[in-house]
């Protein structure tokens, strides 16, 4: 774990529309040459919004950034030759192709390290959500996976009750 908090959030660039296909190929070679102690997220920033089509509302993931993977790891020159020859991968975002660690605001703002938040949810609490495409919406726990830090809540949209699955970090006890 101590290893994991040395490590830094970069920006690798890709070919449009190639995102998932360069994070697929980019674990292949995390694998294929043991760099699970050095590579330990890949990231496609992804945003949830609702999208109104035919007069129906639904909600819909995006790339929040396209052409554009994030990745923790500890950075090394070794390891550049390995991403950037990475079939879907152009090179790293920074000066001269050389990798810019983001800024704690950064990783921030893209909600990239999730904030360890703990309070006392229970079933039949009422919650207002603070964070996400729902947010301001109250609604009644379901269900508490306390492990993984999330919940199910019952939230009025769209005129009728929906089950969402929320992070611990986007609600609040009422």
């Amino acid at each position: 774990m101590e290893e994991k908090l040395e490590a830094k959030w970069y920006v690798l660039h890709t070919y449009s529309g190639y995102e998932q296909v360069a994070k697929d190929n980019l674990e292949v070679v995390v694998k294929k040459y043991n760099l699970e102690d050095r590579i330990f997220d890949i990231v496609i920033p992804m945003e949830e919004t609702i999208e109104e089509k035919n007069g129906k509302k639904k909600l819909v993931s995006r790339k929040l950034m396209p052409c554009y993977l994030l990745v923790k790891m500890k950075y090394g020159d070794d390891l550049w030759h390995n991403i950037t020859r990475t079939r879907g991968i152009t090179g790293f975002v920074g000066p001269k192709g050389r990798p810019l660690e983001l800024t704690e605001e950064e990783i921030r703002k893209l909600h990239l390290e999730k904030p360890n938040v703990n309070i006392d949810v229970k079933p039949n609490d009422k919650i207002e959500v603070i964070d996400g495409p729902l947010m301001s919406l109250v609604g009644t726990v379901k269900s508490v996976d306390a492990l993984n830090h999330r919940c199910k809540v019952n939230v009025e949209m769209f005129s009728r009750d929906t089950l969402v699955d929320l992070d611990f970090s986007q609600i609040r006890v009422i």
